[in-house]
């Protein structure tokens, strides 16, 4: 890539920063924040927290009912996978209408590997809550030389509210897109 060529892709890159991810407009989730899943969950993961199983226990607690588990958070708002395709979309889950970095996988940028999520929370969700999540492009580093390889690690920030818009909490999840077998 020429010199000219990386300046325009940081120009590229620079340009996502603080725009939304998908639609533009704020995810919904497909249903309320309900004991049954929040049971599977703790169950699956043998986390069990009476604030999340036990009704009696929740309800004397300082959250007056039955909450769902922090890092639940994302689980609520997503959209349910499509696995039909899933290696032509580059393993991607879900069919986007247009991918906002498809301009770095045209650039040989096509490896893509998860690298961390950060939650922070303002409150636990709690039954009933109807969750909506706001997805945005936070920060996309230089290229950086990693072990994978020559890439940039592209982080989003989705805010989750409950149906009043009071925010719930935030996550950051980043990923390395980085040029393979180098």
């Amino acid at each position: 890539m020429t010199e000219t060529s990386q300046d325009e892709l940081r120009e590229r890159l620079d340009a996502l920063i603080g725009q939304p991810i998908g639609t533009g407009g704020p995810a919904k989730a497909p249903d309320p924040v309900n004991a049954a899943m929040i049971r599977h969950w703790a169950y699956a993961l043998d986390d069990m927290n009476p604030a999340y199983l036990d009704p009696e226990f929740a309800a004397s607690s300082r959250y007056g009912g039955l909450v769902s588990p922090p890092v639940m958070l994302q689980s609520w708002t997503m959209a349910p996978p499509k696995l039909v395709g899933i290696h032509e979309r580059g393993g991607v889950p879900v069919v986007m209408k247009e991918n906002p970095l498809q301009f770095l996988t045209d650039a040989g940028y096509t490896g893509t590997v998860a690298t961390n999520s950060e939650f922070e929370l303002e409150r636990y969700p709690r039954v009933g809550d109807e969750i909506t999540a706001e997805t945005v492009f936070e920060t996309i580093s230089d290229e950086k030389t990693t072990a994978m390889g020559k890439g940039y690690f592209v982080t989003w920030i989705t805010t989750y509210r409950d149906q009043n818009g009071e925010v719930i909490g935030r996550q950051r999840f980043r990923t390395l897109r980085f040029k393979t077998g180098r």
